[in-house]
Parts: structure tokens; C-alpha cells; sequence
């Protein structure tokens, strides 16, 4: 009787299981029912911004749903990441991050308290490179001159970014560490007043996202030296590569979104957020939005947790070598 009475037991505690994981199993497979959030951890009319809502507009054409951008700007997009990665992994609050608030930041200040394990990556939207300008007073108009006057001065000029830390500061140590030069790094805050002082000749070099940086290298107020990734940029032929220069053949570098959500996303729930993806990144209106603004649409046969590993390795490097702390 005592053996029976278990058996019950344990039935029951199987059924009782069974019956409160159901609406944890239904709720997964009608996923999405209900409106997304994406959250961008940045103001309106950036390039983080820009990407997040191209890829609302065409992951809602693909789930059925609207999904809508929740802009929490702060910290360098720390703030919305750290939403983020304390949301429930539903698949109603995701994350279009850049290079800065997904990887970089944790490496260079203890403020940040969530880490790259703390999501789920989804999959690689978009890069872009940066572009190594100089002011027109600097009397420089290539990479060569620019790295001859530099070299020959050590700690007499100056370069600037928008702020300690971000990519942009990142790949000016590269830069600095490539070509072996001793220049003075000055942080903005955004990049505004960087370009301002650009412009006036108060600064004579500094380092843009692509974007950011080709209406003013077209209009003639800044001179392009070179782009940061390791190829020339589809959107700009004409301006060369820093690593097509053999002193700096290492130097390879720029911002990349990426579609991420909370850490434990059901695998149910992540398997049609990646098709969505992967179908929104062949979309054509997708494609020119972000090919037009300086971006590289990323293949979807990336694999997004091997290419975090490699960037978050890289960071550390510059990170380390350029003594960075908050």
C-alpha cells in the first residue's frame, strides 16, 4: 500500500508538472501575440537609431505583429541595454545595440553591470567602418603626411572622439598603436562639438562613424585619410583603407549593430526571431536604407556568437594597451 501511495505521489507531482509548463509551452509556440519593443539604447536620428527602425519595420512585416522602438538613451546606450538584459526572455523586449553598449563598455568601466552573457544574440544586422579625418588646417591631406607629420612631432597633436571608450576613441588607439604614434586623445561629448572644432580648426584630426563623417568630408570641411575596416567601404571607393597602408596592415575596426535579447531565450522563440532576421536581411528596402547610409548588410550565415567572441577579444586588446578606465 505504502508503494502504491508513492506511485500516486509521483504521478501526480508528473501531472502537476506537466500541466503548469502548458502555458509556458503554448505561450511559446504562438509567439509573437502581442506587440515587440525593441529598444535602442540611443537618441533619435543616430546610426543605432536608423538601424533599429529599418529592422522594426521589416522583423513586424515578418511576425505579424507591430514592433516598436523604444529609444532610452544614456551611458553610452548602457541604460537600454541594462533593460535589456533584466527583461523577461519573452521575445517582447529586445535590444538593436551597437559595438559600444553589447561589448565595449563593460571592458572599459566597472559602472556597467550586465555582460555579454546576459543575452542572446540573434544574429549580426549591419557594420559600418569609421573614417580618420583631418581638419583642413592641419596641412595634411593623406595617411602618409599624416603619419610622417605625427611621427616626427610625438605628443604635439591631437586627435578626438566622441567620448572615452566608444569605438570611435577605440580605433584611434589602434590607430595610434599600429603606426606607433604618440598623439593625445581628446573626448567629446557626442558628436557634435567634435565636429565643431574640426571644422573651426581647434582640433586637427579626429575619428567618425562613416556616416557621421561623409557629409563633411564631401562638402570639403574635413579631409578623409582612411577608413578603419580592413576593405574599402562600398559606400565611399575613393577613400582608401587604412590597412591598405603595410604599417598599418593590422588595422581593422568599426561599429556593428546586432539584435539581441535576454539571457534563456526559449529556443522556439529564438528560432523565429533568427528567420525573421535572416528574411528581413535580404529585404531590398532594408538593404538600401542601410547600404545608403555607409552601412555593410551582414550575411545571415554569420554566426553571431563566434564573431562577439572575436570582437570582444579585440576590444580588450586596445582596451589594455591604451590603459582605458572609467
Amino acid at each position: 500500500m505504502h508503494t502504491l501511495h508513492l506511485s500516486r505521489r509521483a504521478a501526480l507531482a508528473c501531472s502537476l508538472a506537466v500541466l503548469a509548463s502548458a502555458p509556458v509551452v503554448a505561450q511559446e509556440a504562438s509567439y509573437p501575440s502581442k506587440p515587440i519593443t525593441i529598444v535602442v539604447g540611443y537618441p533619435p536620428g543616430g546610426s543605432t537609431d536608423l538601424t533599429g527602425r529599418v529592422v522594426a519595420t521589416e522583423l513586424g512585416n515578418r511576425l505579424g505583429v507591430p514592433v516598436v522602438i523604444e529609444n532610452i538613451g544614456g551611458a553610452g546606450g548602457a541604460i537600454g541595454a541594462q533593460k535589456v538584459a533584466s527583461a523577461a526572455p519573452d521575445g517582447y523586449t529586445l535590444l538593436v545595440g551597437a559595438s559600444n553598449e553589447i561589448a565595449i563598455n563593460k571592458l572599459v568601466t566597472k559602472k556597467v553591470k550586465y555582460d555579454i552573457k546576459d543575452f542572446t544574440a540573434i544574429g549580426l544586422i549591419a557594420s559600418q567602418p569609421l573614417v580618420l579625418v583631418a581638419s583642413t588646417g592641419s596641412g595634411v591631406k593623406n595617411l602618409a603626411e599624416f603619419t610622417q607629420k605625427v611621427s616626427k612631432n610625438p605628443g604635439k597633436f591631437s586627435y578626438g572622439s566622441s567620448g572615452v571608450g566608444t569605438s570611435l576613441h577605440l580605433a584611434g588607439e589602434m590607430i595610434k598603436e599600429q603606426g606607433k604614434l604618440f598623439m593625445t586623445h581628446i573626448p567629446y561629448r557626442g558628436v557634435a562639438p567634435l565636429t565643431n572644432d574640426l571644422m573651426g580648426n581647434n582640433l586637427e584630426y579626429g575619428v567618425f562613424v562613416l556616416s557621421s563623417g561623409l557629409p563633411h568630408i564631401k562638402s570639403g570641411k574635413v579631409i578623409a585619410l582612411g577608413t578603419t575596416e580592413a576593405t574599402r567601404s562600398a559606400a565611399t571607393p575613393d577613400i582608401p583603407a587604412i590597412s591598405e597602408s603595410a604599417q598599418y596592415k593590422n588595422v581593422d575596426i568599426g561599429v556593428w549593430f546586432a539584435l539581441m535579447a535576454p539571457a534563456h531565450l526559449p529556443k522556439p522563440v529564438f528560432d523565429k526571431l533568427k528567420k525573421a532576421l535572416n528574411e528581413a536581411l535580404q529585404a531590398p528596402e532594408l538593404r538600401k536604407k542601410l547600404e545608403s547610409s555607409g552601412s555593410t548588410v551582414s550575411s545571415p550565415s554569420v554566426n553571431i556568437d563566434k564573431f562577439l567572441a572575436a570582437e570582444v577579444a579585440k576590444y580588450k586588446q586596445i582596451v589594455e594597451f591604451a590603459k582605458i578606465e572609467e
